[in-house]
């Protein structure tokens, strides 16, 4: 099944604002002096820009006792709401996991994506080794597309040099990104349809909080459900990658 073919499912507040949205910024809200100095696993939130404009927000909805004693590897949902009416757009359902390691033989993260009720789809960890990879699907079940770090050595270890030195213009950053499910080559600098990057604030943000900032490149021609999806895709990757690195 065609990426750009899925029928849209999702709410109104959805489809009126991710029709035309190619790019979305999300960023984590920082966590006041005193959570910082004391290592509170506060609720994790985060704000939506197009542009300058904050359009969306969203906070999780997880117990305390569960994000103080299995963080990052808790159950959680979160919602994604429209600024000032809470319309909802799409919703993360993350459960309970093993916690991650090297390499993944036994133990699998999932999440699936809901927009009012409707199911618009999942994404699934696959079986890896060094590098980590996802699969996206639809509301169907069907192979949507891949997810990945980029990567060089024949796709052997992560490129951390792929968003530039670690030491000048990459520093801080990271990305994810997005190929056609039925793309056979996706390792070094095969062609990619999207992205995930996580990218770094100012330098007081990086040194004294542990709050992050995506950037969300969208496939071109992607549907507003598929929009939905990878808004949703980002959350996953921070709780499974990011917030585990604090």
């Amino acid at each position: 099944m065609e990426a750009n073919k899925m029928e849209d499912r999702g709410s109104n507040a959805l489809k009126t604002h991710m029709a035309g949205c190619q790019k979305l910024d999300i960023r984590q809200t920082r966590r006041g002096w005193c959570q910082e100095l004391l290592g509170c696993e506060a609720l994790t939130e985060f704000k939506y820009f197009m542009g300058n404009d904050q359009v969306f927000h969203s906070i999780e909805e997880a117990s305390c006792c569960c994000r103080f004693c299995c963080s990052p590897v808790h159950p959680y949902k979160m919602t994604v709401k429209e600024l000032n009416t809470d319309a909802e757009l799409v919703t993360i359902d993350r459960p309970m996991s093993c916690m991650p390691c090297g390499c993944k033989c036994c133990c699998y993260q999932v999440a699936s994506f809901t927009s009012d009720g409707t199911t618009l789809g999942s994404i699934k960890e696959d079986y890896w080794y060094c590098v980590p990879s996802f699969k996206i699907f639809d509301s169907n079940g069907e192979p949507m597309y891949k997810l990945h770090q980029p990567t060089c050595c024949g796709g052997v270890c992560v490129n951390c040099c792929a968003e530039g030195n670690p030491c000048g213009k990459g520093c801080c950053k990271a990305s994810f990104r997005v190929y056609p499910a039925d793309q056979q080559q996706t390792n070094g600098d095969a062609p990619f349809v999207g992205s995930i990057l996580r990218k770094p604030k100012s330098v007081a943000t990086e040194l004294f909080t542990d709050a992050q900032a995506f950037e969300v490149d969208f496939p071109e021609n992607s549907s507003a459900d598929q929009k939905g999806i990878l808004m949703g895709t980002t959350i996953f990757i921070n709780t499974n990658f990011f917030e585990a690195a604090k």
